[in-house]
């Protein structure tokens, strides 16, 4: 049975978290329905200290942000950019339109159409995440969608050049600086100087993620991408040094990041308790990711590499770290989670910046029923169907009407039976069931 060294916070403590969040978010939508810019103002003002004479950059200011970075910092933001397009026209490539004849006469088929417009969040407050606007924005563009807006509030007081370098890159067609709930909620309710989009993405705290909860069927998210998580699942072929910096690396997200180690050896967990203290004591971003370490780590010891896989899939961390000496069968058997790094060679930092595929990614046990954003979240697919011939159309008909008087719906019958008389020459009676035909005919 597993065995807990570290346990994070209750459930009930988090759900009261939750209620908090939830009553100041629902508040905030209400306010820039109601209100719209002056609220978004007031908002920016109170939260980050920011009101320019407008939130939307234009391309003057967007060139000479740009021109603050060096050409080895525009390469790096390139290279990344590359790897994410890359990755997500294989993926578009992928997913084909279709047409088949089923039946003599009846075409059916299915068109793979962009959503229309996009709000991208990249965040930026605390740290400014470059990264994020590859992972939304470029993969909007590669996706085909037509209007692309991205908001990313001010760092420290200004827009972050290499965030807005990266957002320019992606495609973007507005860019918009402004954060949090006011700049998710701008974004789908529409205000005086903002048109409202048809659907949200990207990551955030959880008050941006509570937004996109409450958002949600106004327009469409991706998915709910709130704070941070990450899972090592490691045995004895790694050390502490590898564990305990690969939980750290990305407790130092936030205040609330859970860092969670499963590991079937009880001397790489102490081991590892031991190094996250040496760590800590190093780590320039400590402030940040001692708290979350110490409300949401857990160290967990497991029997063997079956309880593992079964606490892994029940947890369905967003990052999910596995370095043992059998990271393929994970590969295999693991259906609940955001991404898989897998071996030691690897890392979620590289899946974060860098590599290739998304970043923004199922959190919260959402990775049992979703998985993260790609290129297909900014598609619709639209089925259609048509029928090319009188013999098809009387056929189809024929079953149609009897199949709906079935359930007792006349009126769709009659759409069928129409057909029936007016291409077979069947005088179906109004308000009554197509009759059966012998064999023969």
């Amino acid at each position: 049975m597993a065995q807990y060294l570290k346990t994070a916070k209750s459930d009930s403590q988090r759900a009261e978290d939750d209620a908090r969040v939830r009553a100041s978010v629902e508040a905030t939508l209400k306010d820039i329905e109601a209100r719209g810019d002056a609220a978004v103002r007031d908002l920016s003002e109170k939260f980050d200290n920011y009101s320019p004479e407008s939130f939307r950059l234009t391309q003057g200011q967007i060139d000479a942000l740009i021109a603050e970075l060096s050409e080895r910092e525009l390469a790096d933001i390139r290279f990344a950019q590359d790897q994410v397009r890359n990755f997500a026209r294989i993926q578009r490539d992928s997913m084909q339109d279709v047409e088949v004849e089923t039946l003599p006469g009846v075409i059916l088929g299915h068109r793979n159409i962009p959503v229309q417009s996009v709000g991208c969040y990249v965040p930026g407050g605390k740290f400014p995440m470059v990264a994020s606007a590859h992972m939304s924005v470029a993969t909007a563009s590669v996706a085909g969608v037509p209007r692309i807006i991205a908001c990313t509030p001010p760092f420290r007081g200004r827009p972050n050049p290499a965030v807005i370098a990266a957002i320019h890159l992606g495609g973007a067609h507005e860019i918009y600086v402004m954060g949090g709930i006011q700049a998710v909620g701008a974004m789908a309710i529409g205000t005086q100087t903002i048109d409202p989009v048809h659907m949200l993405v990207g990551p955030g705290n959880a008050y941006v993620a509570e937004a996109k909860r409450q958002l949600y069927g106004r327009v469409g998210i991706d998915l709910f991408a709130g704070p941070t998580e990450t899972m090592v699942i490691a045995d004895d072929t790694v050390d502490e040094e590898l564990c305990a910096t690969d939980l750290l690396g990305q407790a130092e997200h936030g205040y609330n990041s859970p860092a969670v180690l499963l590991t079937t050896s009880r001397k790489l967990a102490q081991a590892t308790l031991a190094e996250i203290d040496r760590l800590l004591a190093i780590l320039p971003t400590a402030e940040t990711a001692r708290v979350s370490w110490e409300d949401y780590g857990e160290v967990i010891v497991c029997d063997d590499h079956d309880e593992m896989l079964a606490l892994a899939n029940d947890i369905a961390s967003e990052h999910v770290q596995v370095m043992t000496d059998r990271d393929d069968w994970y590969l295999a058997n693991m259906h609940s989670y955001g991404a898989l790094f897998l071996g030691a060679r690897t890392n979620v930092s590289n899946g974060d910046k860098v590599i290739g595929t998304n970043h923004t990614l199922p959190t919260r046990k959402a990775g049992r029923y979703t998985g993260g954003l790609w290129v297909g979240k900014f598609l619709k697919t639209h089925s259609y169907q048509k029928i090319t011939t009188d013999a098809a159309a009387v056929m189809i008909g024929e079953y149609g009407s009897r199949l709906c008087m079935l359930e007792g719906f006349v009126g769709h019958a009659e759409q069928c039976n129409v057909r029936v008389r007016r291409y077979g020459g069947v005088n179906v009676p109004y308000g009554e069931a197509a009759p059966y035909r012998d064999a023969a005919e």
